[in-house]
């Protein structure tokens, strides 16, 4: 099981792009993987309140243009786009902070679906320094790996769990997880020493 969750990492393109913001720097995290499954099959599985929790965690809210969500113990926001079964847009709001998720699912084929996601947010530079983009960006590759996981076999096991964080699967996984953005913020112009090193206070801080 450990080389089938790593494994999936390099199906997934990720990429950093930023710029000055009102507040520090902001900085876009993207990701996009090919799924093997309908677009509305996929569609369903972010967009739908009931099966939210059947792949990432639980999740109560009004799911409608201008409604809100909040996740069980984590963020919540405000539903800015939503036009089935193509984009969702929301706020994330989490720890006093407000950053924006797009998510847009590009049907390939009646059977496989893009799904390409963009997380941006105005970033402290002294907190990205110490962490880079894998203080989210291995958060989002858990997500992303439950999504797949349960739009391709059909599982319905959420693997942002503290019994899978525990896992020598799940550190393998995260390890895995914070080079490889490591490699995106290297791509993206961060100094390669500085990238690897906050890479490390990453995967430090994720498996303990």
């Amino acid at each position: 099981m450990v080389a089938e969750a790593v494994d999936s990492l390099p199906l997934v393109t990720r990429r950093l792009s930023g710029g000055s913001g009102d507040e520090g720097e902001t900085r876009s995290l993207h990701m996009s993987r090919e799924l093997a499954a309908p677009i509305t099959t996929v569609w369903s599985a972010i967009a739908d309140l009931d099966r939210i929790p059947q792949w990432f965690m639980p999740v109560s809210g009004d799911a409608r243009l201008g409604g809100r969500y909040q996740l069980d113990g984590n963020a919540g926001g405000e539903i800015l786009a939503c036009t089935a079964p193509h984009t969702l847009k929301i706020t994330w709001e989490y720890g006093g902070d407000v950053s924006y998720v797009t998510i847009k699912l590009i049907e390939t084929s009646s059977r496989e679906t893009l799904f390409d996601f963009d997380h941006t947010a105005d970033v402290d530079p002294d907190r990205w320094s110490e962490y880079g983009p894998g203080a989210v960006g291995v958060g989002w590759d858990m997500g992303l790996l439950g999504l797949a996981q349960h739009v391709e076999q059909g599982t319905n096991t959420p693997l942002e769990t503290p019994e899978w964080s525990a896992s020598d699967e799940a550190k393998a996984f995260m390890a895995a997880s914070s080079e490889l953005w490591a490699d995106a913020a290297i791509a993206s112009g961060d100094d390669p020493a500085q990238a690897r090193a906050a890479a490390a206070r990453t995967t430090a801080a994720y498996t303990g």
